[in-house]
């Protein structure tokens, strides 16, 4: 890639682009948009004539139903199809319906869950990675920014990173998070958490520490507007979904990798933050009850 070049984002699951394109689709679009959420390993081993048979269209509207969804033809719409089921379950089948029993309910978030943090596992940038990693393992402070349910993800950001002698702070309120910036300097580092991207406080609060002279670090769900204004963006791609009943995958996804950049800070700092780990486990199962 040229340095300046623009990076491409992944090519999202087939199987959610079908689910989530499924009402715009053509009438006799939908019917072949059926026949392969109902059985995509089905279509997946049948020809172009086979899918058009079973669907009952005719094969030019196969061929339309494949540009449609993005895809050069049957044979590319056939390897995106392949690559989305070698993810897992797929999370279309995880659609959450009124009359579902509770067993239902625990298989289908469940799979939902490992399934998206699958896909954000593969479609992770390392480099990315390793360069907060990098910045992190140098900071004087980190203050951790974020709304809502990144907010979440900030405060136990804020749990985790003390524990290497670094001063931390997580400042959920919208006057205090610009404060918090406007003070911060060189060796610094601010880390904003935002799924979107989009929010204009969280923008700004990343200009103003960037302007301030800190290290800017994004954890976020896409190449977006916020990741434009930061020194590293860390992309945590979930699987498209909006459907009310599981919207936490988002928060997961980044309390994973804020799991993945402690650790790998911790693994950095060597024995002597092993001591301290060590100690304060001790101190903590001396809070507890002693095992019957």
């Amino acid at each position: 890639m040229e340095p300046n070049a623009e990076p491409q984002a992944p090519l999202r699951n087939i199987l959610e682009v079908i689910r989530t394109t499924h009402d715009r689709l053509r009438k006799s679009e939908r019917k072949v948009a059926d026949l392969v959420l109902a059985d995509p390993q089905r279509v997946l081993g049948g020809t172009l004539a086979d899918t058009a048979a079973e669907a009952d269209v005719s094969q030019p509207t196969v061929i339309r139903f494949c540009n449609a969804l993005g895809c050069a033809g049957y044979q590319d719409f056939k390897l995106r199809l392949a690559h989305g089921l070698a993810l897992g379950t797929p999370a279309t089948h995880s659609v959450l319906l009124p009359t579902d029993a509770p067993s239902a309910v625990v298989e289908k978030i469940f799979d939902y869950t490992i399934t998206s943090l699958d896909w954000a596992r593969r479609n992770l940038d390392a480099a990315a990675v390793a360069a907060a990693i990098s910045i992190l393992e140098r900071a004087r402070s980190i203050e951790f920014f974020g709304f809502g349910a990144s907010g979440i993800v900030a405060r136990d950001a804020q749990q985790k990173f003390p524990l290497f002698g670094v001063p931390c702070g997580a400042q959920l309120d919208s006057h205090q998070q610009i404060m918090s910036a406007s003070v911060m300097r060189e060796g610094d580092v601010a880390v904003v958490i935002s799924n979107t991207g989009r929010t204009r406080s969280l923008i700004e609060i990343a200009d103003v520490a960037r302007t301030s002279g800190a290290k800017v670090i994004a954890i976020t769900g896409s190449h977006n507007a916020l990741a434009a204004h930061c020194d590293v963006a860390i992309v945590v791609e979930t699987l498209e979904n909006t459907d009310v009943y599981t919207p936490t995958i988002s928060r997961i996804a980044a309390l994973v990798v804020i799991d993945i950049l402690s650790t790998a800070v911790a693994l950095r700092r060597g024995d002597g933050e092993a001591d301290r780990f060590g100690m304060m486990k001790r101190h903590l199962n001396s809070l507890r009850l002693a095992e019957d």
